[in-house]
């Protein structure tokens, strides 16, 4: 019974997971209705795995045409589990990119100020040292000034690339696979990698569900034809014939009613008395 228990837990456990990740992308595909589209798909996911399971155990007696009626509906129920997977996946992915992206943003704009402190603090100096006698108090205060906002923007930048390196770390598995295929200069080397890594997921996940509720109806259906067939019965071995024993009458002469005929007794001389 292990091999069918096994196969059918393992596949209600990828089905859930396969259905909760669906019912949810699914619903954020639609955010208008997110309760109907949650009841519906997970209403659906039920009725997939019911239709698989009645199938293979009706093939026989089930007209054509709603056989085939019943494969068309599986296949699409498993193309929509598939999409609402992709959806999921994909907003996961889209919402860490939205964080990366922000901060790399805001690190982005304090290197600019950063840029525009240090041409100002240049330019001070250099004007500093032209005419020290005019301007020397007045280029002081700026060029402390400037160095100051140096400072400031150096200690706001620190925890944004702390964060930034927190965040690259995470999405550091899919970088190193999206380095392997794609070249590091196509700005969406990283999206495309993660939608291949998506697709993969999506091929061996609700399909190997499927497939291992299938696998577990044919063991039961083997284990129950075994039970359900009656034990042969032992059959004596036949006794072989034998011929009869002689009995005593055999002994005598049916005729003569003698043991043993006359004519069969001889003379010592060879005469039959």
């Amino acid at each position: 019974m292990t091999q069918v228990i096994l196969p059918f837990l393992t596949a209600i456990a990828l089905s859930t997971i396969a259905a909760f990740y669906s019912v949810i992308g699914l619903a954020q595909i639609f955010p208008g209705s997110f309760w109907p589209i949650v009841i519906m798909g997970g209403v659906l996911e039920v009725a997939k795995l019911v239709t698989v399971s009645w199938l293979y155990n009706n093939w026989k007696e089930t007209v054509i045409l709603m056989r085939y009626y019943f494969i068309t509906a599986v296949i699409f129920l498993m193309l929509i589990t598939s999409m609402g997977i992709f959806g999921y996946l994909s907003k996961a992915h889209l919402e860490t990119n939205i964080v990366v992206g922000a901060n790399s943003v805001e690190i982005k704009i304090l290197e600019q100020q950063e840029k525009i402190s240090k041409e100002r603090l240049d330019y001070l100096l250099l004007k500093a040292g032209n005419d020290p006698t005019k301007i020397a108090r007045a280029t002081n205060n700026a060029i402390m000034e400037t160095q100051a906002e140096l400072k400031r923007l150096a200690e706001q930048k620190l925890p944004l690339l702390k964060e930034e390196n927190a965040l690259l770390a995470e999405v550091g598995p899919i970088k190193y696979i999206a380095e392997a295929l794609y070249d590091k200069e196509d700005p969406n080397f990283i999206d495309k990698a993660v939608r291949i890594v998506i697709l993969v997921i999506i091929v061996v996940f609700d399909p190997l569900a499927v497939l291992l509720l299938i696998a577990a109806n044919q063991t039961y259906r083997k284990i129950k034809t075994v039970v359900e067939e009656p034990p042969k019965k032992a059959t004596k071995n036949r006794k072989l014939d034998k011929k009869p024993s002689p009995s005593l009458e055999s002994f005598f002469d049916s005729n003569a009613h003698e043991l043993v005929p006359k004519k069969e007794i001889l003379k010592i001389d060879g005469e039959i008395k």
